[in-house]
């Protein structure tokens, strides 16, 4: 049986339609306004930070890949590379601080952000090259510094390895490196069973949940997840979820078997032996970060950033900024 509404209650009030939007549109400035106020105080919501004006991009062409680069600045050159999780633009902040005094080159690396994807190349040999043909391209032919994260320090290594005589300094940051040191035993830990998840069921099984993918590394290698906020969240998870995006950052996991053989190549060559900071997050690494670099280098030093986990310059950036500026500016030994 339809009930039957009386037509006192069907039928409207005038001026009540008015009146009844006026409140709503009224309502929603005042939401709104609420809304404004909160993310202006709440550091959760800050923006990913843009790198500053002095600093040009580029888009290089190297043997089989077209790598994004931002450069910008003039003086001793720092070369800044990044891992999985962040893209180049995780270094805007120190980019910044950098950029009166030195001249800074900021890759993708490729497959990742806004750099090509190639079927190949993933292997960290590769990318050092990747590394030099830029340098190259952009007509730097003299000594850098490294200040790597991550998977970045897996090619600042290959790369380092391969122009011994060209690299001064290198901060390496929180990630080992694949066949040198205890490395089966990092491989053997239950949290890093990321590095064989990899391949096409893997990639269906992820596709259009890469924010949820990536929270996950946000969330248990942070000291806290609160660290991470959510435009970052965000930001990285769009360029993640780019096509070819995830499956290249497979990739570079894929490749970890080879890196290990091409590693112990590098090793057997002589150990680095330039001055290295070896900078680990104190809810991660920590100052026993520098032992495993010690298996590749001779001339290292621990440095552990308090209440970080894994993502320093997320987490941390101004204690972990302050550590790389002043390890830069250290005079370098004749």
């Amino acid at each position: 049986m339809t009930a039957v509404m009386p037509d006192r209650i069907m039928r409207p009030v005038p001026g009540m339609c008015k009146r009844f939007m006026f409140m709503l549109r009224c309502l929603r400035l005042m939401l709104l306004s609420v809304a404004a106020a909160l993310i202006a105080a709440s550091p959760a919501a800050a923006a990913v930070i843009p790198f500053p004006a002095a600093f040009h991009v580029s888009d290089v062409a190297v043997p089989g890949a077209t790598i994004h680069v931002r450069v910008g600045g003039h003086g001793p050159v720092v070369v800044l590379l990044h891992g999985f999780g962040d893209t180049g633009d995780m270094w805007a902040p120190l980019a910044a601080r950098l950029v009166a005094n030195h001249t800074v080159v900021v890759p993708d690396l490729r497959g990742m952000g806004l750099s090509s994807h190639p079927e190949s190349g993933y292997d960290k040999k590769s990318e050092g090259q990747d590394v030099a043909a830029v340098l190259r391209k952009l007509k730097i032919d003299g000594p850098v510094a490294l200040v790597t994260h991550d998977i970045g320090n897996m090619v600042g290594y290959a790369f380092a390895a391969q122009n011994r005589d060209r690299v001064t300094r290198w901060v390496v940051m929180d990630a080992p490196l694949p066949g040198l040191g205890h490395w089966q035993d990092v491989i053997n830990d239950h949290r890093t069973w990321h590095f064989d998840f990899y391949g096409p069921d893997e990639e269906r099984l992820i596709a259009g949940r890469e924010r949820l993918y990536l929270d996950r590394f946000y969330n248990e290698l942070s000291a806290d997840p609160k660290h991470i906020d959510e435009a970052t969240r965000a930001h990285y998870a769009a360029l993640y979820s780019r096509p070819h995006a995830l499956h290249d950052a497979f990739s570079q996991f894929a490749a970890f078997r080879q890196d290990g053989i091409d590693n112990k190549k590098f090793l057997a060559e002589g150990k680095l032996t330039m001055p290295i900071l070896a900078i680990g997050g104190e809810k991660s690494f920590g100052e026993g970060f520098a032992n495993e670099i010690r298996f590749a280098a001779d001339n290292v030093r621990a440095f552990s950033i308090h209440d970080s986990g894994h993502w320093l310059m997320e987490e941390q950036p101004a204690a972990t900024m302050d550590a790389i500026l002043g390890f830069l500016r250290e005079p370098v030994a004749p």
